[in-house]
């Protein structure tokens, strides 16, 4: 069952292309949705003390990251490295794969599973899971966290995530899985943003 069992001393977190611009195009339902995910697994990664990696697609032409993902990554104790791509695979970019590497060696510690989340799912966050796991890493996508600008393509996404082999998953369930037990004051805080 390796890989399917996520512990933050082993995982990072992922925001794809949570952009301004490219939001604005989504349906409006599916982004409030996305939104919250995202923001969720952000609060997650600080209570947890997990690596927090932030791509943007062409930031010249789709705007910087959403405001309340930034709102959100400003909470953190060590600031999320942001890294600006033309791929729609980060794993293609220098830029990210350097820092990827880079963050991946926490306290000695090799991070092995990567919660993957952001837009568009069908297009860089596939690509992206699909280099990923060409790379060995277990991918987590919480579907969720992830949108679309149609829903056609976001339901083929997932198709498209689980055929490279990455766990088709949910906020709720990743954050739980990261908690492993119930008691603690990031599970009683993690509880609070998942109700």
């Amino acid at each position: 069952m390796e890989g399917f069992k996520l512990a933050p001393e082993t995982t990072a977190l992922v925001v794809v292309d949570v952009q301004e611009r490219l939001a604005a195009a989504m349906p409006a339902e599916a982004l409030e949705r996305t939104l919250r995910g995202v923001t969720t697994l952000i609060e997650c990664a600080r209570l947890l003390g997990m690596p927090v990696l932030v791509t943007e697609q062409y930031p010249k032409g789709l705007g910087p990251t959403h405001a309340r993902v930034q709102g959100a990554l400003a909470t953190l104790p060590k600031p999320a490295r942001v890294i600006e791509k033309i791929e729609f695979d980060a794993t293609l970019c220098g830029a990210f794969a350097a820092t990827f590497d880079d963050v991946l060696r926490v306290d000695a510690t090799r991070m092995r599973s990567v919660v993957l989340t952001g837009m568009e799912a069908h297009i860089c966050v596939y690509q992206t899971a699909r280099g990923l796991r060409g790379e060995h890493f277990h991918v987590h996508v919480p579907v969720d966290a992830t949108c679309s600008r149609s829903p056609d393509n976001h339901r083929i996404a997932e198709g498209l995530w689980h055929g490279v082999g990455a766990v088709v998953t949910s906020t709720e369930a990743v954050a739980f899985d990261l908690l492993g037990q119930a008691g603690s004051d990031a599970f009683k805080a993690i509880s609070k943003l998942v109700r």
